[in-house]
């Protein structure tokens, strides 16, 4: 069931495999004539072109007729197969094991290991092994000139398909690896691009409410004339009194917060503003938790001789919030983050009293890779996959960042270090 229910998730791309496809036969042809008509070997090269003909059909059928451009686990499987048992059928023919072309038949199963389920890569490494178990003790001769025969000692034969099974071993497994974890960024890093997306239609939204403030200030100040002008005439009616005064008072607060939402470049607009230093982008993520966290939050300054100024970035905002917001979650009451700059170096600090990252994932040098497992379990529901440390690594390092994790020796809880040169953080 689980191989049925993975075969969405992976496929092969049709247009490459079909012209991989083409490649093969194509080759197989010329190998196949060339051997017939140039060297003059005597072999039954008509079963062999009849072989590659019908390949050549198959080949047709699935450029035409299957309409996907994604080929689905299930369907490339079984293609997989058809072409081991189509390359083995050759073989048979032109000598078996002893074919110096008889590594080819490892790259169907190398090919799916890569972009298929790990059961696919299984089913055809088994039929490939079984082939060369066959092919070893079955086969016709080898194409040679009249007078020769090639032969070969036994120990020699039996030692080309180990090797081959060997070989096959290795490169599956580790292609498989490698293709698991290509898969696994790819995840996280679309998982990334749509956090930006939100973010930027949080900035445009920002930018529309802004400029939409012009428009509002009109009618609101007529709004609240109007209210003034009620309350001179009926303001000794107690009954309407208070009602015009709340009228009039949140008229006054809605001017003033869309004054803060204006476009007047002579007010301070802290969401628009675009030439903001690090300790601003602290100060407004530690802000947004403050509202809702009873932690305390400490920015130290002391060392934060040299600010630089940078164009407000929200790959920077997303990753600091990450890291301050990890330090938030796990802390018991403290988070702590220092700020240090000097003439070539800025570099924060984000340290906190919680219990720290798990030790087989710091040993291991794992954190800021997705989709990973603590074996801790006394806290393994609060750390999760590493996807949010994951993204905000990848962000800051897309912005020049060095970060390194440690558990912090004063307080014992997590130490995230971000670091910048300055002459990188000016060109962000």
């Amino acid at each position: 069931m689980e191989f049925i229910k993975t075969s969405n998730l992976y496929s092969l791309n049709k247009s490459t495999y079909v012209n991989l496809r083409w490649i093969a036969y194509i080759g197989q042809l010329i190998a196949i004539l060339f051997v017939q008509f140039y060297l003059k070997f005597e072999f039954t090269y008509f079963i062999c072109i009849s072989i590659i003909a019908f390949s050549i059909l198959s080949n047709l059928y699935l450029q035409f007729k299957i309409k996907d451009n994604q080929l689905d686990n299930i369907t490339s499987t079984i293609y997989l197969v058809f072409d081991i048992i189509q390359i083995a059928t050759l073989f048979f023919f032109t000598g078996g094991i002893t074919n110096p072309f008889i590594f080819l038949i490892i790259i169907p199963a190398v090919f799916s290991s890569q972009y298929l389920h790990f059961l696919s890569s299984i089913i055809l490494v088994v039929i490939i092994t079984i082939s060369l178990i066959f092919l070893s003790f079955y086969s016709y001769e080898l194409p040679h000139p009249g007078e020769l025969h090639f032969h070969a000692p036994d120990y020699y034969l039996y030692g080309i398909p180990v090797s081959i099974v060997i070989g096959l071993f290795f490169l599956v497994y580790f292609g498989f690896k490698f293709g698991e974890e290509s898969r696994i960024r790819k995840k996280a890093y679309d998982k990334i691009q749509e956090l930006m997306g939100r973010e930027s239609e949080l900035l445009s939204l920002g930018a529309q409410a802004a400029a939409s403030a012009h428009s509002l200030g009109t009618p609101l100040s007529t709004i609240l004339l109007t209210a003034k002008e009620l309350q001179k005439e009926f303001g000794n009616n107690t009954k309407i009194s208070k009602d015009l005064d709340l009228l009039a008072s949140q008229s006054i607060r809605c001017r003033e917060i869309l004054k803060k939402l204006s476009l007047n470049p002579r007010i301070k607009d802290d969401f628009l503003n675009t030439n903001l230093s690090l300790n601003d982008y602290v100060n407004q993520i530690v802000r947004s938790y403050q509202e809702i966290s009873k932690k305390e939050f400490i920015i130290n300054l002391e060392d934060f001789k040299n600010p630089i100024n940078i164009n407000k970035s929200i790959e920077i905002i997303y990753g600091l919030r990450n890291f301050i917001g990890n330090a938030n979650k796990f802390s018991k009451k403290k988070v702590e983050i220092f700020l240090n700059s000097d003439e070539n170096i800025t570099s924060i600090m984000i340290r906190d009293d919680g219990p720290g990252f798990p030790k087989d994932l710091i040993d291991k040098h794992r954190l800021g890779e997705p989709y990973i497992r603590t074996t801790d379990q006394e806290n393994i529901s609060k750390y999760g996959l590493g996807l949010g440390t994951f993204i905000g690594k990848t962000l800051l390092e897309k912005n020049f960042a060095i970060i390194n994790f440690n558990n912090s020796k004063h307080m014992r809880g997590a130490e995230v270090l971000i670091k910048w040169k300055n002459k990188d953080l000016k060109s962000i």
